[in-house]
C-alpha cells in the first residue's frame, strides 16, 4: 500500500511493557483512516455524478460560504487561512462554476461569494452520498454500533461544534 504509516515509524514503544490495549497512537490514525476512507469514497462517487473536479478543500470552502454567501475575509476566517488563500480557492471554485462573486447589497464596495446551482448540486449530492456511506457502515458494523460510535465521538468532540478550518490546521 502507498502512503501507509508503519506502526513502528516515529513511535517510542517499549515492546517489553505492552499491555492488552493497542498503543495510543493508533486511535488518531484509525480515526483519520476511517475519515479518509469515507471522504475518498464520497469523492469517487461525486466524480461519477458529474463533479470530478471537487476536492476536499473545495467542500470545506463551500460549507464556509454557506447558503447566505460570504466575503473572502469571512471564508478565510472560517477556514483558518489567509484572505489570499481563501481567494485562491474561491478563484478555482469560480472557474469550475461552483461559486460566483456578486455585489454585496449592503455595501457596493464588497463582493460576496455565493454558491451557484452547480455548487448547491454538489453539496446536495455529497449529503446523499454520505447517507449511503453511513448505511454501508451500519450494514457492516450494525446500526447500534454506528449510533454508539457517533454518540461517543460527539461526547469527545469539542462542545463548540464542528470546525471547518481543516486546511489551516494542516498548515495549508
Amino acid at each position: 500500500m502507498v502512503n501507509v504509516v508503519d506502526e513502528k515509524v516515529n513511535q517510542v514503544v517499549d515492546p517489553g511493557k505492552r499491555d492488552s490495549d493497542p498503543p495510543g497512537f493508533e486511535l488518531p490514525l484509525l480515526l483519520f483512516a476511517g475519515f479518509r476512507s469515507i471522504i475518498d469514497r464520497m469523492h469517487a462517487e461525486l466524480a461519477g455524478q458529474g463533479h470530478p473536479d471537487v476536492r476536499p478543500a473545495y467542500g470545506f470552502a463551500m460549507q464556509a460560504i454557506g447558503r447566505e454567501g460570504a466575503t473572502a475575509s469571512e471564508i478565510g476566517r472560517r477556514l483558518g487561512v489567509s484572505k489570499q488563500a481563501a481567494g485562491k480557492t474561491v478563484d478555482k471554485l469560480e472557474q469550475l462554476g461552483y461559486v460566483a462573486r456578486v455585489d454585496d447589497p449592503a455595501d457596493a464596495r464588497r463582493k460576496v461569494v455565493r454558491l451557484t446551482a452547480r455548487g448547491f448540486d454538489s453539496l446536495g449530492r455529497t449529503a446523499a452520498i454520505f447517507e449511503e456511506l453511513r448505511k454501508e457502515w451500519a450494514a457492516t458494523l450494525g446500526v447500534e454500533r454506528v449510533r454508539a460510535l457517533e454518540t461517543d465521538l460527539r461526547t469527545m468532540a469539542p462542545a463548540d461544534g464542528f470546525r471547518l478550518d481543516v486546511a489551516g490546521w494542516f498548515g495549508g
